[in-house]
């Protein structure tokens, strides 16, 4: 059989032509220390900061320390099975995480993937958890509110949509009751909740989620779980990980409410990382850039411009004290970047007014100009009478002979105090709080002992849905007090009705 030279060529020329060069560079380094959830690799000389990288056995890492000769790695986690001298793959992807509605009603941890059991996310859609925040031009000032449900913080330290609030308090103090409460709140807000849990128990995680559940509140909320059990860098980055999911929607034109529960656990964390990192410990040990840690999330939470889509995320960072002490490190530092706070109190809470809001270490920046007219109106001087009456009760332990303007002011303190105590997961919508508001601002609970108080609004609630829904519904849709007379005279007719117990 001959072998034809033109045949040979031509199937050279055409192997040629098809030959497709698919080059796949590939920068590998080597494991040269390992321990602590820390690795240092030598020879990824063109690694980014915040890029993902991949070990040989499948575990992912973040870069963080560039340095000259190698680099820190921060493993994302289990660490016990990576060795020195093992290889390490730049991915080229910065750290994402899923975003979407598909993440609605689901448990996930801080890469975004499922921990609750019910199969996998279906989302196409990720983005960077390092974002930049909305830029001045590009926002608008707070003007909406966000009901909490919660009496004390909606009449005297009003959170409005867009803004920042710091929840501060000690230990069991009640924080997180805040939080569910004002989720479960949101049911017919429109407003899609996250809840970020760091550095919990999985048991407590796992009765909030269960709680939410229960009441409806999982249709619309999204609960990033980093454990207590969980590696340090998840535990850090889960923040970031929950405003990243919050910021999807709110650039759709939607309200967000995302809680931090709680940053001081996210600090403590970064301080591990950047301690074994090497780099230097500043004040309480935290690493110089703890403040930026806060700040750039924090300011990711905004209330953006009509143009924008008219979107907003409103930020709920918890910060636990020690004993009360909210001059420490990380308290002022949150404290300094939030639009106000909200300060729990363990003396209060012992002595059961709850929620144990002290209103005279809150306060609320911008609060005041996401209020309701009507909720303006009958709360405005509240503050300054619990503020008076605080001050007049402990002067009136020493002394019995009390004019009677003091007995007065004394008396309707007392019945304040009462109004705003509030059960757990009973949140009520803005109508009912500002018509119980309305009748102990105008005297209608001045003759009414104090025990008989909280039996007194409950009643008041079921006569003005029965005999008053106009009223309701006019509160509700305009914002504004209804007629003073009509106002004055529904309550009067419901007080005749009331009886006082013997």
């Amino acid at each position: 059989m001959s072998i034809k030279a033109e045949e040979i060529s031509a199937l050279i020329k055409q192997q040629i032509e098809n030959y497709d060069s698919d080059i796949e560079v590939n920068d590998v380094g080597t494991v040269i220390e390992i321990g602590d959830g820390i690795a240092r690799v030598h020879g990824l000389d063109n690694v980014m900061s915040g890029e993902l990288v991949e070990f040989s056995n499948g575990v992912m890492g973040m870069a963080q320390n560039l340095e000259e000769n190698n680099v820190g790695v921060v493993i994302l986690g289990p660490f016990t099975e990576i060795r020195e001298g093992d290889e390490v793959r730049r991915t080229g992807r910065i750290m994402q995480v899923p975003v979407g509605d598909e993440l609605i009603g689901r448990v996930v941890n801080s890469l975004g993937q499922p921990v609750d059991g019910n199969g996998p996310i279906e989302s196409t859609n990720t983005r960077p958890i390092e974002a930049k925040a909305p830029g001045v031009m590009d926002r608008k000032s707070v003007d909406e509110p966000l009901q909490t449900g919660i009496k004390v913080i909606d009449s005297m330290v009003p959170i409005g949509r867009g803004q920042r609030e710091l929840i501060i308090g000690d230990r069991q103090t009640g924080k997180t009751s805040i939080a569910i409460d004002t989720i479960l709140n949101q049911k017919e807000e429109d407003v899609i909740c996250i809840y970020v849990a760091i550095g919990q128990k999985d048991s407590t995680v796992s009765g909030v989620v269960e709680t939410l559940r229960q009441r409806g509140a999982m249709d619309y909320t999204i609960v990033v779980n980093a454990g207590a059990s969980e590696p340090a860098p998840l535990l850090y980055l889960a923040p970031y990980a929950g405003v990243t999911m919050g910021e999807e929607f709110m650039y759709n034109g939607k309200h967000v409410l995302v809680v931090y529960d709680d940053l001081s656990k996210q600090a403590a964390a970064y301080r591990e990382l950047s301690l074994l990192l090497r780099r230097p410990p500043g004040r309480e040990a935290f690493p110089g850039d703890v403040f930026f840690l806060h700040s750039r999330l924090l300011e990711r939470a905004a209330k953006l411009s009509d143009e924008k889509g008219g979107g907003s995320l409103t930020a709920l960072p918890f910060v636990e004290t020690q004993a009360g002490d909210i001059g420490a490190y990380i308290p002022t530092n949150v404290i300094s970047i939030t639009d106000g706070q909200i300060f729990l109190q363990s003396d209060l809470f012992h002595s059961g007014v709850r929620p144990a809001i002290n209103p005279g270490l809150s306060v609320s920046r911008v609060g005041g100009s996401a209020q309701i007219k009507a909720m303006k109106k009958v709360a405005g001087t509240l503050r300054l009478d619990l503020a008076s009456f605080r001050e007049l009760e402990s002067f009136a332990q020493f002394g019995s002979d009390l004019d009677k303007a003091t007995q007065a002011k004394l008396d309707r303190g007392q019945r304040t105090v009462e109004i705003l105590k509030q059960g757990l997961h009973q949140p009520q919508r803005v109508e009912y709080q500002v018509a119980i508001i309305y009748a102990l601002v105008n005297g209608f609970l001045d003759d009414i002992p104090v025990e008989d108080v909280v039996r007194f609004e409950e009643e008041l609630h079921a006569y003005l849905k029965q005999h008053g829904s106009e009223i309701l519904n006019h509160i509700r849709e305009t914002g504004k007090l209804p007629e003073t007379d009509e106002f004055n005279k529904v309550i009067s007719d419901f007080k005749n009705t009331f009886v006082v117990s013997e």
